[in-house]
């Protein structure tokens, strides 16, 4: 299975993410989706959508995505939530969800920080595909995929989009 992973959209899907994510079979989005329910429904209209609320989400919003979400894809198991943290700074939400789900891989956003690293402590693949929104801090706006086949995650690419 083909992944796209993104988050902190703010409100904004552009044009170079959907191109970036057209050959994904889903987007797994980590939160703050942003424009009320209009941005879900665009992405959920361009590709199957697996997503969490965010801090800045709305009401309506949480009514389709959950604060996380615990599943199994192609024999991994995925926990993703949209504040996460990552090894040795998790959030306590998070790390509470972490020991009880016992994930293999770990999703989160908010931080608006590309990270892709390894919870050596859980044997989890701790992953935050930083922000694709225009709102915020950050500079370069990114976002991931990758493959998932057999249990087995390769050929992971980042795009990054300088932020205007």
């Amino acid at each position: 299975m083909f992944i796209g992973v993104i988050s902190d959209t703010h409100g904004v899907f552009s044009k170079e993410f959907r191109d970036f994510l057209e050959p994904c079979d889903v987007i797994w989005h980590a939160g703050d989706f942003g424009g009320g329910m209009t941005t879900a429904a665009e992405i959920a209209a361009f590709k199957p959508l697996m997503g969490v609320y965010g801090n800045c989400d709305n009401q309506d919003l949480r009514f389709d995505n959950p604060l996380y979400r615990y599943f199994e894809c192609e024999g991994k198991t995925v926990l993703m939530t949209h504040i996460g943290g990552y090894p040795g700074r998790y959030d306590r939400y998070a790390l509470q969800l972490i020991e009880r789900y016992r994930p293999d891989i770990f999703v989160c956003g908010h931080s608006h920080i590309l990270k892709v690293m390894p919870d050596k402590k859980r044997n989890m693949l701790v992953i935050n595909p930083g922000a694709a929104g225009l709102q915020g801090f950050h500079l370069v706006r990114t976002a991931l995929r990758f493959h998932i086949d057999d249990g087995e995650i390769h050929d992971m690419e980042v795009f990054n989009l300088p932020r205007e």
